[in-house]
């Protein structure tokens, strides 16, 4: 809703209560996607066993919504690019909750994969068009801070699926199913109370027109698209995506290859799945980091241009030695056998401290985490720093739909490629060998923004230019 007083367009709200709400709500529900998406893979066993499929086939129900989700994100941010953002989210919100209630009732393998891509349907709507939303409210000084929570909510709700499809999972596979339902109906009533944030409000350049009146009208063409794919910074950021995605997408089988070496040691079903879900949440906590990540993008880009797509490079390409340790040390799993879930974390938790290879495996993990976190912070910024605002959802619905494709193929094929393994190394190690050769994609990711570092000063400057030219004349 908009009120005009003295030829100036005011937007309704947005003091600084609402807008604090408006921004929590936009990153937390940026998770609730990740969560989604990690609700799956830790309870491959026990879905396959309730559905009658072997675990491959739910491998590639997670790969098939990975794609499907990226491909509608690429609708629902040109329009996002040319409308009110707002009921996109709300109608997205709700699309995805439905699939994720109909995945809770699916008796049969069809009806649950048609339910998962329902709800990647909607989820493509979350992150691309609430990325476009965020970054109008972040000034470019501090872009690699804020999109460090940004993302940082996307990786807490990845753990957050991870350890309540574990948990709450365990027993009855449809439970956190049902539970995110709930979550996602709600989300759709906290966005109707978040501030209408306007386009292009957290430029330099368009401050001063912006304070007296002007509004930002510039609205995605098509013609655009071709100027978007032109700028080299735009092509190495979104190509990267291909095989850093396939090593991230890989590691969604962590929970199985700890809850693998769990069954092993000769726990249980049921108790190896809540090991191998609060391990793999453990070792994830590496990625809180990226808060780290994203302050030193911002601090060596004030300093030159190349800041943040060299502090990406560096870290993706120091983490692959950390990766591969990890996946190879052995850890001595005590837990009491058929105990609760509150139990087993308990001594999972305790194990940290008492077991020295737990300890250092999570040592291991954790630098691991933080290096490539530096990656998110950064490559949210740069989308940013060089695209006009009207471009910048559509740019990165068209990087995480490559994204979509590498974690596709990663998460996918490391599948067939333990399946493959497994007649010369039995479980849990073809698992780990699975797991580590696919973390060497990390490689060229490192070299790709090695190169966007190169091209991303002159990208950067063009959009001032066009800036400054465009609130000349607002």
């Amino acid at each position: 809703m908009t009120l005009t007083r003295g030829g100036a367009a005011r937007t309704w709200g947005g003091g600084t209560a609402h807008r604090f709400y408006s921004v929590v709500v936009f990153v937390v529900l940026a998770s609730l996607d990740n969560v989604a998406i990690g609700l799956v893979p830790p309870l491959y066993g026990p879905i396959s066993g309730a559905l009658g499929v072997p675990q491959r086939l739910l491998g590639l129900v997670t790969a098939v919504s990975f794609l499907v989700s990226a491909v509608a994100a690429v609708a629902w941010a040109y329009v996002g690019d040319r409308t009110n953002r707002k009921p996109l989210l709300m109608v997205g919100t709700l699309i995805w909750a439905a699939g994720t209630g109909g995945s809770a009732l699916a008796q049969d393998y069809p009806t649950f994969l048609a339910a998962q891509l329902v709800a990647a349907v909607g989820l493509g709507a979350v992150g691309s068009v609430g990325f476009s939303v965020v970054t109008d409210l972040i000034s470019p000084r501090r872009r690699g801070l804020v999109m460090s929570f940004w993302g940082l909510s996307q990786g807490v709700g990845t753990l957050a699926g991870t350890l309540t499809g574990g948990l709450l999972g365990a027993t009855d596979w449809r439970r956190p199913f049902l539970a995110l339902t709930v979550v996602g109906l709600a989300a759709t009533l906290a966005y109707l109370f978040t501030y209408d944030i306007r386009r292009g409000q957290s430029e330099p350049e368009l401050a001063g027109a912006l304070s007296a009146g002007a509004e930002y009208d510039y609205r995605i063409t098509r013609a655009d698209l071709p100027r978007i794919l032109d700028r080299r910074t735009n092509r190495w950021l979104i190509l990267q995506g291909l095989t850093a995605q396939a090593a991230f997408g890989s590691l969604v089988w962590l929970p199985v290859l700890f809850a693998q070496r769990a069954e092993a040691q000769g726990y249980s079903s049921a108790t190896a799945v809540v090991v191998g879900s609060v391990f793999a949440t453990l070792f994830q906590l590496g990625g809180v980091f990226s808060i780290v990540g994203g302050l030193a993008g911002d601090a060596l880009q004030r300093r030159t241009p190349r800041g943040r797509a060299l502090v990406a490079a560096v870290g993706i390409l120091a983490a692959v030695p950390f990766y591969l340790v990890l996946f190879f040390v052995p850890i001595r799993i005590v837990v009491p056998d058929g105990a609760g879930g509150g139990a087993v974390v308990r001594a999972v938790l305790a194990s940290v401290l008492t077991e020295p290879t737990v300890g250092l495996s999570l040592l291991v993990a954790v630098v691991a985490l933080a290096l490539t976190s530096a990656n998110s912070p950064n490559w949210f910024a740069l989308i940013a720093d060089v695209n006009p605002p009207e471009h910048r959802g559509t740019v990165y619905s068209l990087g995480n739909l490559v994204n979509g494709v590498g974690r596709a193929a990663g998460n996918g094929l490391v599948g067939v490629a333990f399946h493959a393994l497994r007649s010369a190394f039995p479980p849990p190690l073809n698992y780990a060998v699975g797991l580590a050769v696919f973390q060497l994609f990390f490689i060229p990711t490192g070299l790709m923004y090695w190169r966007a570092s190169r091209s991303s000063p002159e990208d950067i400057e063009a959009v001032h230019d066009l800036l400054h030219a465009r609130a000349d004349r607002l």
